[in-house]
């Protein structure tokens, strides 16, 4: 989290999170998350938009991130500087995207110090056990309820 001082007749800090939307393929999840985000949180928040392909970065981009970067390496290098790392829950499955999540990448985000806000969208073939099978637009509102709560930690 960055820590920002103010200047005006009142000095004040602004809390700015770091977060981190990971998707894949054609980066419609991504990009439901990021929309949101920026809606809720506007420009108290810095949305970084990491895509394992061109066209994912893209429609992150599009939808309000404040940077993007795309591939293995993008992801390798910045997931540690994350305060919050959001997605699909395939971003920490090896192989997963139809083989463009790489294991690296996995790992990446696994091993990832920033809190890891997963919406279990079931294409990897892995049932989370207690999740509730809901409209992404469903699921993206509970992500910004969670952040909201990661927020205020």
């Amino acid at each position: 989290m960055i820590r920002l001082a103010v200047s005006s007749r009142l000095m004040e800090e602004i809390d700015i999170m770091k977060v981190a939307v990971v998707d894949g393929q054609g980066g419609g999840i991504g990009k439901a998350i990021t929309e949101k985000l920026r809606k809720e949180f506007g420009e108290r928040m810095e949305i970084y938009a990491f895509g394992t392909n061109a066209l994912a970065t893209a429609a992150l981009l599009k939808a309000g991130a404040n940077e993007g970067a795309t591939g293995e390496n993008a992801i390798i290098q910045n997931m540690s500087e994350m305060d919050i790392i959001v997605g699909p829950l395939g971003i920490i499955v090896a192989h997963s995207m139809l083989g463009e999540l790489t294991p690296r990448m996995a790992e990446a985000i696994a091993k990832s110090k920033a809190r890891k806000l997963l919406l279990p969208i079931n294409r990897v073939r892995i049932d989370v056990i207690g999740a509730k099978a809901e409209p992404l637009p469903h699921l993206v509102n509970e992500l910004l309820l969670q952040v909201k709560t990661v927020w205020k930690d």
